[in-house]
């Protein structure tokens, strides 16, 4: 039944109805506003969940599949569909959404019904940046986030938000620019925007790196990688709590899914020509831009350097197959590197996501983010300091977490390819451990050194509820992993073959 059914159509624009609706309400009306946002966001996940317990994990085909002409003079179709890459992540985003809105019954004071809507239309956007099938479906759907969230940073941002709306804004449209140059050679050289088609188009060897560098620019800014990745910390620093969330949990992974749907599949060749590239700017990140994480003292830049240098396990893993294959001819580390990578993703989404919410929660009653204004944070929250640790342990990559997984089958994946790179890859273990326990110490233990940090008070019943449901998925994904494993196989299996077969 559910596949006769436009599914990913309403999980698309159900959404951004919604958003049109909540607009109308003023902040005099602001819980109607709230009310037809949870709801939404409710039905969104309820729709997802039901998708996913029909999805097909023996099939790398693409299933609930929709297919419609559209501007048919320019062979533009508006074509959706899913697999098991695509799958988790659009479930990822309707779970994300719902904690969002949630959160901004405590975070979000003014412009309520804008703010709700922002993110209902962001919701709408990337579901459709995962389940468009059709090039130029895709590329419009990925421009399209843009505009909420440039809006929920220029609005309901900090101090500086104009100049990390507009920072964020440029670096991101300009990269995906040259995206769309890319996708324009690909439909005259295989005849139709239709992704798959991109799959058989032979390619020559410097073409291949002429198109892998104009993918490169577009998906390592919005992962993004060093050194590219200098806007993120002033967005994250500047958008409101939600805003960081969808930033930390969703926007990066477009980046990284942007890789594994075109770079890899489309010009393998240049993949393993420039896979020692790709390799040692995903270490600089890891071991680098942790070191800078080290040295900051401003809570929330620490936790968006955090962030960044855990995305570099994703690229990591994804170029590490082919020296897994190229030295020892072994598919299941080449399985392990990329399951490692797809799995980090969705790990990274819960653990980063949920430390930058808690700490927006903490900022509406703190209003200063340098660690040195706080302490003692447990004597007055301690619920709150609980929660907290928790999600730092999972940034650590502790055992038992969803950060260890991804982590631990990236390093050993590249265990036997080269002691070096797996040292690099695991001093993340060490030098995380490092600035997340330094940080945590220092804001929730020792003395209190404010009057406000005495006034404060402990977290509310719906945020009580929206730390359970994160707090519910790192540790089920850090003991159970194989239900995300499973639904990944099948897919893996498929890009595996595409990535390691030359086009030339």
């Amino acid at each position: 039944m559910w596949h006769n059914l436009p599914v990913l159509s309403i999980l698309i624009w159900l959404p951004v109805l919604g958003a049109v609706i909540v607009l109308l309400f003023s902040d005099q009306k602001a819980l109607w506003a709230r009310l037809i946002s949870l709801a939404v966001a409710i039905i969104s996940l309820i729709l997802c969940g039901m998708m996913y317990s029909a999805f097909d994990v023996s099939t790398p085909a693409m299933q609930f599949t929709e297919h419609l002409t559209w501007i048919p003079a320019y062979d533009v179709n508006y074509n959706l569909g899913v697999d098991g890459i695509a799958m988790p992540l659009i479930l990822l985003t309707t779970f994300t959404t719902l904690l969002v809105v949630l959160s901004s019954w405590t975070v979000v004071k003014f412009k309520i019904s804008q703010y709700l809507a922002a993110f209902l239309v962001m919701q709408g956007m990337i579901v459709g940046v995962f389940a468009a099938t059709d090039a130029i479906l895709f590329y419009l759907f990925w421009e399209a986030v843009l505009i909420p969230m440039y809006l929920s940073i220029g609005i309901w941002g900090g101090e500086n938000r104009s100049y990390a709306a507009i920072k964020f804004f440029i670096y991101t449209f300009l990269g995906s620019a040259l995206l769309l140059v890319g996708l324009i050679y690909l439909r005259f050289q295989s005849g139709s925007f239709d992704i798959a088609s991109f799959y058989a188009v032979r390619i020559g060897l410097s073409v291949q790196i002429a198109i892998f560098f104009l993918f490169l620019l577009a998906f390592a800014i919005k992962i993004p990688m060093w050194p590219l990745h200098t806007w993120l910390p002033d967005a994250h620093t500047e958008a409101p709590a939600g805003g960081s969330v969808i930033l930390a949990a969703l926007m990066l992974k477009m980046g990284a899914y942007g890789f594994l749907r075109f770079s890899l599949p489309i010009v393998p060749d240049a993949c393993r020509a420039l896979d020692g590239f790709m390799i040692v700017l995903s270490l600089i990140a890891i071991v680098y831009v942790g070191l800078i994480a080290f040295a900051q003292r401003d809570m929330k830049r620490l936790i968006a350097y955090s962030s960044v240098a855990h995305m570099g396990f994703v690229t990591l893993g994804c170029f590490m197959i082919y020296l897994v294959v190229a030295r020892h001819g072994d598919m299941r580390e080449a399985y392990m590197s990329l399951e490692g990578a797809m799995i980090q993703m969705i790990s990274h989404a819960f653990g980063s996501g949920a430390m930058f919410l808690a700490f927006g929660i903490l900022y509406q009653q703190m209003h200063t983010r340098l660690i040195k204004d706080f302490g003692g944070i447990a004597n007055t929250m301690p619920i709150f300091a609980a929660f907290f640790m928790l999600y730092a342990m999972s940034n650590v990559g502790l055992p038992g977490t969803s950060s260890f997984v991804g982590e631990f089958m990236i390093i050993t994946s590249s265990f036997k390819v080269s002691f070096w790179v797996t040292f690099l890859a695991a001093s993340t273990l060490i030098i995380g451990a490092i600035y997340t326990l330094w940080m945590y110490k220092r804001v929730f233990y020792g003395p209190i050194v404010s009057k406000a940090v005495e006034n404060l008070e402990e977290v509310s019943a719906i945020d009580k509820a929206t730390f359970v449901l994160l707090a519910a998925a790192i540790l089920v994904i850090g003991v159970y992993p194989n239900w995300v494993l499973n639904v990944f196989h099948a897919s893996v299996g498929n890009l595996l073959h595409l990535s390691l077969q030359s086009k030339i």
